[in-house]
Formats: C-alpha cells, sequence, structure tokens
C-alpha cells in the first residue's frame, strides 16, 4: 500500500524526484567544471549514479540542466552579496569592499561555480545569450545599488547601464583571467582593485 500510494521506505515519490535533481545538478557541476572532460549527459548521469530515465525526469536536455545550474549559481551570487551589502555599514567603501569580499569567497571557496558561470557558459551558443542577460541583470543591479545603497551621485540612466556594463564586464574579464591561471593575484588584490574601480566609475 505505501508503494502503490507513492511512499517508499518514509520518502514520497515527490522528495525522490527532488533528491534526484538535487544530484544530477551537483553532477551538472562538477562535469561542467572539468575542463578535462566533455559535458554530455552520459558524463552527468555517470557522475549522479543515475541513468537516463531519471535525467529526463528532470530536465528535457543537456542545455536544461546547465542552465539551471547557471541561474543557481548567479542566484547564490545574488543572496551572498546582498546578504553581504545588508550586514556592512553605511560608509560606501566600507560596503562596497564587503560586497566585493563576498563575491570573492564565492569564488575561492566553490571555485567550479565561478568557472561554469564566468568561463564555460561563455563558450556555449546555448547559453551564451543567458549569460549575457544575467551579466547585464547584474550591471544594472551594481548601478542602482551605486547610486541607492552607496549614496554615490545619480547619473543618468544611460550613464548608469555604461557605468555597471564596464564594471561587470571588467570584472568577467578579471575573474576569467584569474581562474584559469593567467593573472596571480591574492583574493585581496582582486579586493582592492575592483573596490577602487567600482567607485571610481560612479564618483
Amino acid at each position: 500500500m505505501a508503494v502503490q500510494s507513492g511512499v517508499y521506505r518514509g520518502v514520497s515519490a515527490a522528495e525522490r524526484a527532488s533528491e534526484r535533481r538535487a544530484r544530477l545538478l551537483e553532477a551538472t557541476l562538477e562535469v561542467w567544471a572539468d575542463p578535462r572532460q566533455r559535458t554530455t549527459m552520459t558524463a552527468v548521469c555517470s557522475a549522479a549514479g543515475l541513468t537516463e530515465r531519471y535525467f529526463y525526469e528532470s530536465f528535457g536536455g543537456l542545455d536544461d540542466a546547465l542552465r539551471a545550474v547557471l541561474d543557481a549559481v548567479a542566484a547564490e551570487i545574488e543572496q551572498v552579496t546582498q546578504a553581504a551589502a545588508d550586514a556592512a555599514g553605511p560608509e560606501p567603501v566600507s560596503q562596497a569592499t564587503a560586497v566585493l569580499e563576498a563575491f570573492v569567497r564565492f569564488l575561492t571557496d566553490d571555485p567550479r561555480k565561478g568557472r561554469v558561470a564566468v568561463i564555460e557558459a561563455g563558450a556555449m551558443p546555448a547559453l551564451r545569450a543567458r549569460r549575457t542577460e544575467l551579466l547585464r541583470d547584474f550591471a544594472h543591479r551594481s548601478a542602482v545599488d551605486a547610486r541607492d545603497r552607496l549614496g554615490l551621485p545619480h547619473r543618468s540612466p544611460h550613464e548608469e547601464e555604461i557605468a555597471g556594463l564596464l564594471f561587470i564586464g571588467g570584472m568577467a574579464e578579471l575573474v576569467t583571467a584569474w581562474l584559469e591561471g593567467a593573472l596571480e593575484a591574492t583574493p585581496e588584490e582582486i579586493v582592492a582593485t575592483a573596490g577602487k574601480s567600482l567607485m571610481a566609475l560612479y564618483a
């Protein structure tokens, strides 16, 4: 009766499906971030220890799984930087530093997430548009935060968009070089330089 009702060993069918989806998302992140292997559905299923049947239970195809990982990483970045901003004091430089420290710490805590969001997503045609959309959203929010949170001078929407894109685009290139090992820098150096750039763009 328990199996027929969808409950097995105290776990519902929906809970089991959710657990499998979480395993597949983690496996997708792991495979996608590894430059030594191709990102395929077969590789993801193997890493998750699940069959393709269960992959299609959660995703319409590989691109759907990759997009879900990309969106999850973007949401996590937003969450940690927002929390850092909320916890920081009202002084502009301190608040900007706290946000940048949280972002860099996020990258160092799990470099896979920075790699897939900043590097790998841009290399995949199916995800390039979504990556661009997310970067532009971050650029817009950085402009709004500089004006409203940091109390920096108001600019026209056009000027704010330019400044936001310059900052986020520059950060994306900086993080790419750093994660790929082309740039030798400490987290503290990156935070300090990025903070100066942010303040200069909106001053």
